[in-house]
């Protein structure tokens, strides 16, 4: 399987957000139980997800990192419900172990936070799969906690692009495919505010490049900002819109994909760019 047997044609994909976890920091605790995940997993298919990204461990600010086996034992499950029904699935892990036990549950897509960094053996199972990987950036010294902001030598954006290079790098020399790979800039990961506005204004320069981008951009804490500024307190939640808005636009420019927690939103606005984007031919 390569990336092109996931892409949507014609329109940016939407990837449902499924965290089968205890501490998430928008829904942890939700979907924790299986049936309920999996359940969660089929509704957002029915609200127009293309894709659910399953993940067991969270990575907010301040979260403690589970065991291998409670994550594996986490996703694969619901991964293999939804595969059997024909649902198109990613794993959102760190460990090569529950990135190949969600290979064998029958993921299509291994979703790495770290890139492939965080555990030695990662790139070798995502080789072995044979399955399309998306590597994000992340700069930090332990990988599990996304709080604070790393420095990314004064230049966020060129550090984004140089270390998803050399992350594509290390995963063509384990022998990943080319044309597997996707790349994710990693908003919200230990860069601060004005670092993933930064990233965002520059998206058409990762579009450009070679590689398909995810942008994952949902309920982070720099749109909830957006509400905030405005004298506006609420919950993860209420930055929907503004993840919406960030959507449609990177839907406009030409992302690959969007990593979503509110489907229905987002598919509308994927929708709304498409229909603007062929405008033209109408």
């Amino acid at each position: 399987m390569r990336v092109a047997d996931l892409t949507v044609p014609g329109r940016c994909l939407v990837m449902g957000i499924v965290n089968v976890t205890e501490d998430s920091f928008s829904d942890g605790g939700r979907w924790l139980d299986i049936d309920a995940a999996i359940a969660h997993g089929r509704a957002l298919v029915e609200q127009g997800a293309d894709m659910i990204d399953v993940g067991g461990e969270s990575t907010r600010p301040g979260a403690t990192r589970v065991d291998a086996a409670v994550e594996a034992a986490r996703v694969a499950p619901v991964i293999a419900a939804l595969a059997e029904e024909g649902i198109p699935t990613s794993v959102d892990t760190m460990r090569a172990s529950v990135a190949a036990a969600a290979a064998e549950a029958g993921v299509h897509m291994i979703n790495d936070v770290s890139g492939g960094l965080a555990d030695p053996e990662m790139y070798r199972v995502m080789a072995d799969a044979d399955l399309p990987v998306c590597l994000m950036h992340w700069r930090t010294v332990q990988f599990g906690d996304a709080a604070g902001q790393a420095d990314h030598g004064g230049d966020v954006v060129a550090d984004v692009r140089d270390t998803l290079a050399r992350l594509v790098d290390n995963a063509l020399a384990a022998g990943v495919a080319r044309d597997s790979i996707v790349l994710d800039p990693g908003l919200g990961f230990a860069k601060s505010r004005e670092d993933n506005w930064a990233l965002l204004h520059h998206l058409p320069e990762f579009l450009a490049g070679e590689f398909p981008v995810l942008v994952g951009a949902s309920r982070k804490r720099f749109l909830s900002a957006v509400r905030a500024e405005r004298g506006l307190e609420g919950v993860p939640a209420d930055s929907d819109p503004a993840t919406a808005a960030v959507t449609a636009i990177s839907a406009q420019m030409g992302a690959w994909g969007v990593r979503v927690h509110n489907v229905p939103v987002s598919r509308d606005a994927v929708d709304v760019a498409a229909l603007w984007n062929g405008g033209d031919r109408g």
